[in-house]
């Protein structure tokens, strides 16, 4: 059989080749095998990969058990949660594009018979599957798992209620010291962050897209069965080089609507939005915010895991992740179930295989007795965001599912926080955020802090916040991102002024301000032409480069 790999090791001429790796301890064995390159984010300061150092050598253990040679190289991650509310959040979702990069790199100068991806968080995950898509060797991916929650005061927490307690501080409901309580219990150890934030989110729809060993995405970091599925990750890795699948046999556009579709029953990150559309449009594959749309009217959201409710992503594990999440879809016929996955097996075959005896209704609702009749995402249009925005409608009070208020508009993430933080916002105001977006921001920065901020002051049911920058996948609230087009582009959310009444309508999917088209028009005639806010550097190029939010903010290709 030929191998991709024999490109470096085959023939007389390679013998230069083959002598650099011997220099690196390669048998002549380990030479002939299928060569599988391990690309592994690994490092000491996210919580979700400081482990993936112990996990690869479980994945290069089942690639030596299958016949296979593996072979680990590295590449950056960025920690969303330590690089939130500064400079660093500017650089996160940049981060995505460069991940892709760097392996493809990898992966052309070194011809590896397939990859392994290993990730656990929210930029890494997609731009390592955004460079499986592109590159198109065989290819899967394994997630270091989600983090146990911690215990305050008996009750289960994640990051998002330290972030909270910070409004709570600032509100007086909580001490200084209940605030450090929370600060040291939050995160008892590895793992990505404990919701079903956008880390968790793309972990366990890496499943539903096929691209990943079920429970991938729910498996606890620090259980066994997460050693288990990397020897599994490993000897599979083998199976795909030997028999070719490839991840674009995989990521079909029934596939990516079986990913929307576990998404919407989940209630995923918003940021889900943003990464879909880059892979799918990296892949080749037609997937738009309308997909998102009509895919949110015909599935129910099934889950309660935090941000929206009392459960966190080990829960979701044991009552069956997503495998049990599909199987309930099934029952109404909202799985594409003939889609082929990394196992080898289609979708239907795969879930069929599955033990269903995990199952806890209180976790994981019937579908005919949802948590809500609607997917957990939601899709706005109107005359502020004529391309599209997108809230997580499943963690908006209901109160505020349509909200009519007057703006009050800041020209940044900072200039918003410090505001909120002052104790001068009115209750009925809609936050307006602008200048944040892909090329805006540039980099479209979350806006945890300020959401955060106001849940923990009790006005996530009467203050509303728009912006074209978006939201961790922690934020809840009436939290409305991704406007587009952005105000760096001309988009209308840069003629909005102090007062102007904004009307949404999550139900409807509608996001409206009350101004006529023509002043409409008129003030967007009247807007000063937007300088970049970075003159050098790699923000600097993404910013001349990116498109907008309701495209996935990906480079041209």
């Amino acid at each position: 059989m030929k191998k991709r790999s024999d490109l470096m090791t085959r023939g007389a001429e390679r013998a230069p080749h083959r002598s650099l790796l011997r220099a690196g301890g390669f048998t002549e064995r380990e030479l002939q095998n299928p060569i599988i390159g391990i690309a592994n984010s690994f490092n000491e300061i996210i919580p979700g990969h400081i482990h993936l150092d112990k996990l690869s050598e479980a994945v290069k253990a089942g690639v030596y058990a299958a016949g296979g040679t593996p072979v680990v190289f590295n590449t950056i991650g960025v920690c969303d949660g330590i690089a939130m509310n500064h400079d660093g959040m500017n650089y996160s979702l940049p981060s995505r594009e460069l991940i892709a990069d760097s392996l493809e790199i990898m992966a052309m100068a070194h011809p590896f018979d397939a990859l392994v991806l290993m990730a656990s968080c929210d930029k890494i995950i997609p731009g390592m599957l955004i460079a499986a898509a592109r590159l198109d060797i065989p290819a899967i991916f394994i997630g270091g798992g989600p983090m146990l929650p911690g215990k305050f005061l008996g009750r289960d927490v994640g990051l998002d209620k330290v972030f909270e307690a910070v409004g709570r501080l600032k509100s007086g409901s909580i001490s200084e010291s209940d605030l450090d309580a929370f600060e040291c219990s939050a995160c008892p150890g590895a793992g990505s962050c404990s919701g079903m934030f956008t880390a968790n989110t793309m972990s366990n729809l890496a499943e539903a897209l096929g691209m990943a060993l079920p429970l991938n995405g729910s498996i606890p970091a620090v259980y066994s069965e997460r050693i288990w599925l990397a020897k599994e990750t490993g000897h599979h890795a083998v199976e795909l080089a030997r028999k070719g699948i490839r991840p674009r046999d995989v990521m079909t556009k029934g596939a990516f609507e079986n990913m929307i579709m576990a998404d919407m029953a989940l209630g995923g990150s918003t940021n889900s939005v943003l990464h879909i559309t880059a892979i799918a449009y990296y892949a080749g594959v037609d997937i738009c915010l309308d997909d998102f749309g009509r895919l949110a009217e015909k599935v129910p959201h099934l889950t309660s895991i935090a941000p929206a409710g009392p459960h966190h992503v080990v829960d979701l594990y044991h009552a069956g992740g997503v495998p049990a999440i599909m199987a309930e879809l099934m029952k109404k016929n909202l799985v594409n179930e003939k889609e082929m996955t990394i196992s080898g097996k289609t979708m239907g075959e795969m879930l069929a295989a599955m033990q269903a005896d995990k199952r806890e209704m209180s976790v994981i609702r019937p579908i005919d007795d949802p948590v809500h009749a609607k997917g957990g995402l939601a899709i706005l249009k109107g005359n502020i965001a004529p391309d599209g925005a997108i809230v997580k409608q499943a963690a908006v009070a209901d109160e505020m599912l349509r909200h009519s208020g007057p703006a009050r508009v800041f020209h940044s993430e900072d200039e918003a926080f410090e505001f909120i933080m002052s104790g001068k916002i009115q209750k009925g105001e809609v936050l307006v955020i602008r200048f944040e977006g892909p090329k805006g921001g540039p980099g479209m920065r979350e806006m945890l802090s300020p959401t955060s901020a106001l849940a923990g002051m009790g006005l996530d049911r009467d203050v509303a916040l728009i912006t074209d920058g978006r939201f961790s996948g922690a934020s809840r609230g009436a939290a409305i991102g991704h406007v587009s087009p952005e105000a760096a582009s001309g988009g209308p959310i840069a003629i909005v002024q102090d007062g102007d009444i904004i009307d949404i309508d999550i139900p409807a999917n509608t996001l409206n301000v009350q101004l006529g088209a023509e002043e409409i028009q008129a003030r967007l005639e009247a807007l000063p032409p937007f300088e970049l806010k970075k003159k050098t550097g790699y923000l600097a190029r993404y910013a001349a480069s990116v498109s907008s939010a309701d495209r996935g903010a990906v480079f041209p290709l």
